[in-house]
């Protein structure tokens, strides 16, 4: 088979092949038997429709495009494997399929122009003595008992006032009705479906429910009623009440004030696995401590990354950019999943582009670091140790053993995972690093992507200890 290439822009050959005749021909003949074997055509068995019959019922156009695309498909295969072309995803071709039905001839040769993707050459213009600022995060110790000062709000018990007016802190039983205010002078008021509540229980404090709700039973005194006049956020989750001005009419029926337990060593036991106030302190500050040094290290991989990708040239081909997308689509599904998001509801066909528009710039990032540090491995010969590997593989199928983990998958994950680590760790030998006070640079670096390390959470002592307590019974109040 002829075939000439062609160096294309975004990682892309140019591919001339000549079908030779018996293969066009074959194909028109293979299709012509497979039609005879099954069409259902009345007056005829199944297998025993003549030729003539088949031409006049399906017609020569048909036949010729549904032998052209085994003609394609088969043409394209076979150069791609005769010329060594490591393509990747499908092809493109560049003449209509309407032009090459008609310059298709059963038993002619027959010429196609068509693209592939092939992965793409990754230069690094400079990967060692990189220069980085990564911002040092440090342990406070006062997280601890700030840490201890919320367990112990979440744990108050409440105790009834009287004789003062509702201040911040207090915790108020009031019934409301909520309704929108016409923006027309002379408008009618609607009511709020589902904004109306009795013996609702109201933390009064900043940030817990739509602006202007708490400030206006401030000051209240229980008995009273009043109308308190609030606007909802532009980008209130309910499209039919975002920005719109409303007026609540509450009446304050009762005044709790929080009594906070005493820390103590019965404390300590209540809301964690520790005897003693001693123990939960001291694991507290050893968890704080890990967590400031694990965001120092996020930093640090962020901040060289960042600057590793800055150094590298590479034309991206478009099937690399979609599978990318697609895999960052699926994570985002699946994450939402198990958050308990019904995703084939949310996951519309019009939400679905809009996505895939707005992921594509972070897959372009993602993709250049991978190929970057492939790249410095590649170049340093950078390689893991199969012990290493085995070891973190039958670490993690003891941690999941109740889990239906695929065992291939598994050590895929496991082989990429151990492999970036080691090559990060070099690169940061073998930078120029420099460490920060937190804040000081512009572009926040506390918070690393996924493609450097996962999200480090505020350590938690209990199950318990990291619910909110005050969560709102009303969607239309919060």
């Amino acid at each position: 088979m002829k075939v000439t290439q062609e160096k294309l822009p975004a990682s892309q050959i140019g591919l001339e092949i000549e079908i030779p005749p018996e293969m066009s021909k074959k194909a028109y003949e293979q299709v012509i038997q497979d039609l005879a074997r099954t069409a259902n055509i009345p007056g005829f068995r199944k297998g025993k429709v003549p030729r003539q019959i088949l031409m006049q019922r399906f017609g020569t156009a048909r036949l010729k495009a549904a032998a052209l695309e085994d003609v394609i498909r088969d043409g394209v295969q076979q150069a791609v494997k005769q010329e060594n072309i490591n393509a990747i995803g499908e092809f493109y071709l560049n003449t209509s399929q309407e032009e090459l039905v008609q310059n298709f001839n059963p038993g002619e040769a027959l010429t196609i122009s068509v693209k592939v993707d092939v992965p793409p050459e990754v230069k690094l213009n400079q990967y060692t003595g990189l220069d980085v600022k990564a911002e040092e995060v440090k342990y406070d110790p006062e997280q601890v008992d700030r840490f201890l000062a919320e367990r112990q709000k979440e744990n108050a018990t409440l105790i009834p006032v009287e004789g003062r007016v509702a201040q911040k802190g207090d915790v108020a039983v009031v019934d409301f009705k909520g309704r929108i205010v016409s923006e027309e002078e002379g408008g009618e008021e609607t009511p709020i479906p589902g904004g109306e509540a009795e013996d609702f229980q109201v933390e009064l404090a900043e940030g817990r429910f739509i602006e202007g709700f708490v400030d206006g039973i401030e000051g209240m005194n229980p008995g009273e009623t009043k109308e308190i006049s609030v606007t909802f956020p532009q980008d209130y989750p309910q499209q039919d009440l975002a920005g719109k001005p409303a007026v609540f009419t509450i009446t304050l029926k009762e005044l709790k004030e929080k009594e906070l337990r005493e820390l103590n060593d019965d404390f300590a036991q209540e809301i964690s696995e520790f005897q003693t106030l001693a123990e939960l302190r001291e694991s507290l500050e050893k968890r704080f401590q890990e967590t400031a040094q694990s965001k120092t290290d996020a930093n640090k991989t962020e901040a060289i990354l960042k600057e590793l990708q800055k150094q590298v040239e590479v034309d991206l081909p478009e099937t690399l950019i979609q599978q990318e997308v697609d895999a960052m689509l699926t994570q985002t599904a699946i994450r939402l999943s198990n958050q308990g998001v019904d995703v084939k509801k949310l996951f519309t066909q019009d939400m679905v582009t809009q996505m895939r528009q707005a992921s594509r710039g972070d897959a372009i990032d993602r993709l250049k670091r991978s190929l970057a540090l492939k790249e410095v491995a590649k170049l340093e010969s950078i390689q893991l140790e199969p012990a290493a590997i085995e070891a973190k593989i039958q670490e993690l199928t003891k941690e999941f053993a109740d889990d239906n983990i695929d065992p291939e998958r598994l050590r895929e994950f496991v082989e990429e995972d151990l492999l970036k680590d080691k090559i990060i760790t070099w690169l940061t030998e073998h930078s120029n690093l420099e460490l920060v006070p937190e804040g000081t640079l512009k572009a926040s670096t506390t918070e690393a992507t996924e493609s450097a390390t996962e999200t480090i959470d505020t350590p938690e002592v209990t199950e318990s200890t990291t619910e909110a307590t005050s969560e709102s019974t009303s969607s239309t109040a919060e």
